[in-house]
Parts: structure tokens; sequence; C-alpha cells
């Protein structure tokens, strides 16, 4: 059925059409749509559907927008969409769509497809998730959680032993008698080198992601850290970047695969502002979301099965046990070496666990020491899970660096296994497995970098270029965590902090309680440090945004001078890019700022409230004092009297059937008023006596862990 208004001959110049109109689509926003639109329309996510690879110019003009309603009803499902692009590879004609009379009749239907795509970025990407990745993706999360329920259930009987340990005497002495109070068993050593190879995986056996593009074609694979120099060393001639993430955090591992990078080819481009003095890479400071269950689970793990000395030998030997690369052991049992660091398995892997945000900054650390930091049982208890939304949440830092080359190979390397963007199945995003986390696009940006360009490869790219992608990439990865992925369907950092701002301030006008003063205080101090170090790390982000902004212009220059054309002049530019990455994080910082004197002056607040309260107490208590003086007085002066007459007053003697005498009287009721001041001594000073008694213990337990 044709569409009112439009004639039969106009389906016979669909392709015509099409081409005319993606053209108008472009030279139109280019010139008018904001920043943040460009951010979710740019060059990976407008492009990604369409299939015209010809750069044919086309009409200037602009089409007019249709309603979201109408583009929902006209939209294809997803097997459809799939189906489609499938077809496309091999031909530019695109078949229509289902005719709907609430769209605009002017639209072709492939034009429909990527207008809906700016409208409805925000809806989880309806039209660009393939069903069958999807399918695979799940199949392989399946996998994932059947082994972490197995791992699950030995780390539970590991902490049972561990805490039994540490039970009362009355549990030992009952555990005796009754088999549910005995201590449980220790699981057994191939079951504890299992455990901690599930959360502590041997370096060699770390996996990493290999993404490849090239033109129209994008591919990613899947290696092992013990293959990784294999693919650094040469790329197919198909490939433009060619990407490789691995998972390591700051330590010897970490620095001998970023010297062994470097070593096997010559650097890239300088980004000199970007980076710092002699050192002429990329890094950034990345917060993201970890579950709080998982992240204690990390901790345990390392420092109980760290202090098993029959584990060590074992460990150490599978650290490398599968690497196949010519120098990767060999430079790291040099550098540790060199540092006077034992190279066990302990030191090794204690590089994947994530910064909290107490303690301290990231950025700017150039020795594999420095990336090391004590590792405490306890976890900070962090303000922002007073907020329902967040729970469940535990909010770290990952250092994420970049090294680029000048044959087109990319380098990342992070610890990063958290959750970048925000949305309403945040719950369900943290319960994945780690290992899982970079194939899901909605919850990981690097899983996210890799989607936008998996349909197109580099066709899309202003430039096709490492350094074009390095900056595509970090600016991705530097923003979050944020909403705006998912169409702000979920609080964002600065709104779930100023609700727990203000409710802080509810509490202070609360009745008082006893402790509730202190408790308050703390929780103010744990926001203030939070939003401190939030700040921090944004303004760290704009420094980082602005110096790339100075070598991409230097960049532009030096290829104006060398008549160096853009590859696709459509495309997101590289000055683009940052201009928008910058908006965001000043945006951040500036919110930051103001939660953070917010917070400030809340604190001094409840300082004058409370000093007022306790001037209020000392006028009550004053009044107080001078009745009880008074009191005591009285009790001075006729106590001795009362103690004198009742005692020479006494005549045992003269007491009829008495045969006892003084002495007999003495010892019964001296014995018992020596019980009745024992008594209540012990109950004047119980919770002096508890908190001595838990201090006790504390100091055992952390001695323990200490050890």
């Amino acid at each position: 059925m044709d569409s009112p208004g439009r004639s039969p001959a106009s389906d016979n110049n669909e392709t015509e059409t099409w081409e005319l109109t993606s053209q108008s689509i472009k030279a139109g926003s280019d010139s008018s749509r904001s920043d943040r639109d460009r951010r979710h329309s740019s060059s990976a996510s407008s492009s990604s559907v369409s299939t015209n690879r010809d750069n044919s110019p086309g009409s200037n003009g602009r089409r007019t927008r249709p309603s979201v309603t109408s583009i929902v009803s006209a939209l294809p499902t997803v097997r459809e969409m799939h189906d489609r692009r499938t077809s496309s590879q091999s031909s530019l004609t695109v078949p229509p769509l289902p005719h709907h009379s609430s769209v605009t009749s002017s639209l072709t239907s492939e034009e429909t497809v990527v207008s809906s795509k700016k409208v409805l970025t925000n809806f989880e990407k309806v039209v660009g998730r393939d069903p069958e990745i999807e399918a695979r993706r799940l199949r392989k999360l399946s996998l994932y959680n059947t082994e972490y329920r197995i791992q699950k259930g030995i780390y539970n009987r590991l902490m049972d032993y561990y805490n039994a340990s540490y039970s009362c005497l009355q549990n030992r002495l009952l555990g005796l008698f009754l088999k549910s109070r005995r201590r449980p068993d220790l699981p057994s050593k191939d079951e504890l080198i299992g455990l901690a190879r599930h959360y502590y995986p041997a370096r060699a056996d770390l996996k990493v992601q290999v993404c490849d593009f090239g033109l129209g074609r994008a591919e990613r694979n899947e290696i092992t850290l013990g293959q990784i120099e294999e693919y650094w060393q040469d790329k197919p001639d198909w490939v433009d970047v060619r990407w490789i993430h691995a998972p390591l955090g700051l330590g010897l591992t970490h620095s001998s695969v970023e010297d062994i990078f470097l070593h096997d080819g010559q650097p890239g481009r300088e980004f000199e502002n970007g980076g710092t003095s002699g050192w002429p890479y990329l890094e950034t400071e990345v917060l993201n979301m970890r579950s709080h269950k998982d992240f204690q689970e990390m901790r345990d793990v390392y420092l109980i099965l760290g202090s098993l000395t029959e584990l060590n030998e074992e460990l150490d030997q599978c650290s490398f046990k599968n690497d196949e690369n010519s120098s990767l052991q060999s430079d790291v049992s040099w550098r540790a070496n060199h540092l006077a660091l034992p190279a066990n398995y302990w030191n090794l892997v204690s590089s994947d666990m994530p910064w909290q945000l107490t303690e301290g900054l990231a950025m700017g650390i150039r020795g594999p020491t420095e990336g090391l930091q004590p590792i405490t049982r306890q976890i900070s208890q962090q303000t922002l899970c007073n907020h329902p939304f967040y729970k469940d949440c535990h909010m770290v830092r990952n250092i994420f660096r970049c090294f680029h080359r000048s044959d087109g190979v990319l380098l990342t390397m992070s610890s990063m296994a958290g959750v970048n963007f925000l949305d309403q199945k945040l719950s369900q995003h943290l319960s994945e497995p780690a290992d899982a986390i970079f194939d899901n696009e909605n919850a990981s940006a690097p899983a996210y970098v890799f989607s936008a360009f998996a349909d197109q490869g580099t066709s899309t790219w202003h430039r096709r270029t490492v350094e074009w992608f390095l900056t595509y990439l970090i600016t991705e990865v530097g923003v979050t965590p944020h909403t705006h992925r998912q169409g702000n369907n979920a609080p964002d950092l600065n709104l779930a902090y100023q609700a727990v701002i203000n409710d802080l301030k509810r509490r202070r006008y609360a009745p008082w309680r006893k402790d509730e003063t202190v408790k308050l205080v703390r929780d103010y101090l744990a926001c203030v440090d939070e939003l401190t170090t939030v700040k921090v790390i944004c303004q760290k982000q704009v420094d980082l945004f602005k110096g790339m902004q100075q070598d991409i212009r230097k960049f532009e220059q030096e290829d104006n001078r060398a008549r160096r054309t853009p590859d696709h002049p459509q495309g997101e530019s590289m000055h683009e890019r940052v201009k928008w990455a910058l908006t965001m994080v000043k945006a951040r910082h500036d919110a930051f700022e103001k939660l953070l004197n917010e917070a400030k002056q809340s604190m001094e607040a409840l300082f004058q409230l409370r000093s007022i309260e306790q001037n209020e107490l000392a006028i009550v208590s004053d009044s107080q004092n001078k009745a009880v003086l008074i009191f005591t007085g009285v009790t001075t002066i006729f106590l001795p009297l009362s103690f004198f007459t009742s005692y020479y007053g006494m005549n045992l003697s003269t007491i009829v059937d008495t045969p006892r005498t003084e002495g007999y009287f003495w010892k019964v009721c001296g014995t018992a008023a020596l019980i009745i001041v024992l008594v209540v001594t012990l109950g004047a000073t119980r919770h002096w006596l508890k908190q001595l008694w838990k201090s006790r213990r504390s100091v055992k337990h952390h001695h323990h862990n200490m050890v």
C-alpha cells in the first residue's frame, strides 16, 4: 500500500533518495547541533547504521525530523534490522520498511532508521544490538556465572574456617559437645589454589582483547597475556589501527609490558602537553563502580590465602607457566631484582586491586613500586552507599594508560573491571563477572568503543590514524561514570551526593541521642573526603584535555603544511571530540566543587549548632550541680553522725534468744556489704570494661592481619 502523497515511482529511486537525504542530514547537523547532541550522534554512532560508503555530494538542505512516536511506530524489529544490515554489505539498495501513515511521506525507509537512531540513542540501542552477538554474550556469561558459583562456595567455606579461629571461648567449649559449634574444615589445597587463580589470574593467563579496525571492517579476538608480543609485532595489511587492551594495573608486569611494547616499534605523534615532561603518552584516572561484596571478597582472598605459606610455591610456578612471549618473563624477573622486590605470585597480582577513593592519587606515577599499595581487609564505608540506587556499589579508581606507535598499534592497560555507564540495570551489571564486562557495551566504556565501530570500521573516522582513535577512546573513558549513554534513566553521581548531603542536613536537627553526633560528624568527614577526591580527579582530567587541545592544534598545523586531507571530512574531528569531553568534565568539576562547599558549610553549621546545645546543657548542668552541692554538704554532716550513733547504739548481748556474739554479726554483715559494693562498682564501670575488652580484641585481629 502506497503512502499518501507518494507516487509509486518514488520506490524505484530509493537508492538515489537515500544518498541525497543522508548527505543532507550530515550537512545540516554539523552546523547546528550542540556539543552534547554531537556526542550522541558522533561519527561512531550516527554512521554505524549507514551502509553508503560513497562520498557523493548531495543537497545541503535539511529535512524536518519526525516525532518520536511516529519513528517508534515505523521502527523495524531487531531481526529485520540485522537482516537488512547483512544484505546491504553487497548492495546500496535498501528495501522499504512497512508503511505507517504517521510517518512523514518525504522520508525514505533507511532515512527513518538513521533519524530514529539519533532520536533513540538513549533507549539501549534498540536498532544496533545484534541478537546473535547478544546470545553469544549471554552463553559466555552463563559459563562465567557457573564458575563463580563454584568458587563462591569455596570462599564461604574459607571464611567460615577463618572466622571460627576468632570465636569466643564459649563457642570453643560448646564445640567439644555440639557438632554444629565445631570449627569447620579448611578447603583442600587444590580448591584454595583454584580460588586464588579465580580472583587473581596468573599473569600469563590474563585475558587480553585485540581489536582490529580497517576500512569497512572490524574484528575482535581474545588472547592471553602470554601471547601478547606476537600480536603487537605485526598486524594485517587491511588493519589501519590495532588496539590491544590488557587488564593490568600499575606494577611489575605493567612496567615490563610497557617497555617491551615501546621497544618493539617507533613511537607515534607525541602528546607533549597532554602527557607530562619527557613522557608524551596519555593517561587518566577513571572512576568506576564495583560490587561492594565482590570488592570485599577480593581483599579477603588476597590477605587470607597470602598468609598460607603452603600455597606459595605452587602459585609462584603457575605465574608464567603458559607464557609464550620471548622476553616478558625474563624482563619481569630482571625488573624485580633491580627494584629489590620478590617476583612472587602475590606481588605480581596485587596490582589487580583497585584503589579506594581515600588512597591517594595514581596519576603521574612512574615507577612500578609507586603503584603498589598496602592492602587491608577493611573497606572504607562510602557515604554514596547511603543513596538507595548505589547501596550495593563501591566507587573505585583505576589508572588508564595509553601507549601508541607510529605503525598504528595502540596498547592500553588498566585493571578497570567495573561499570562505567550508570543506568537502571546497575545492580545487574555489578553482578556480572569481571571477565565478562568487556563484552557488555551497556556497562563498559571500552566495550562500547569497539561496538561503535564494529560495523563500519574506520570508514567514518575523520582521520584513519591511531591518534584519532586514541583521542576517541580516552575521551570516552575519561568522562565516565555517567548516565548519558542510556538516556539519564538513573540518578547521576552529583544528584546522588546532593541527596546524601540533604540527608545529613536533616540529621542535624534530629532529637539528641547518645553517640549520634559522633556518627554524624564521621559521615560528614567521609562525604567531604569523597567529594574532594572526585573534584581533584576531575581537575586532573580538565588539565589533560586542555593539554590535548594544544597538541591537536599542533597536529592540524602539521597536517595542513603537509597537505594531508581528512579521510572522512564529515566525521567527528579530534578537536570536536576533546571539546565535548572538556565540557563534560568541567561541568562535573563545577558540580562537585559546589557540593564540596555545601558539605563543608553544612558541617560548620553542625558544629555551631552543637556548640549552642552544649552551652544550654552547661547552664542546666550548673543548676543541677548547685542542688547536688547542697545535698552533698548536708550528707557530709549527718552521715558520720548516723554511723556513730547506729554503731555505738548496738547491744547484741541484750537481744533475747540470741547466743551469737558481735563478731558473728560483722562477719555476716561485712561480707554482705562487700558483695554489694563490688556489684555496684562493676555495674557502674561495665561500659568502660566492655570498651577495654573490644579494644584488646581489635588489636589482636589487627596484629593477625598484619602477620
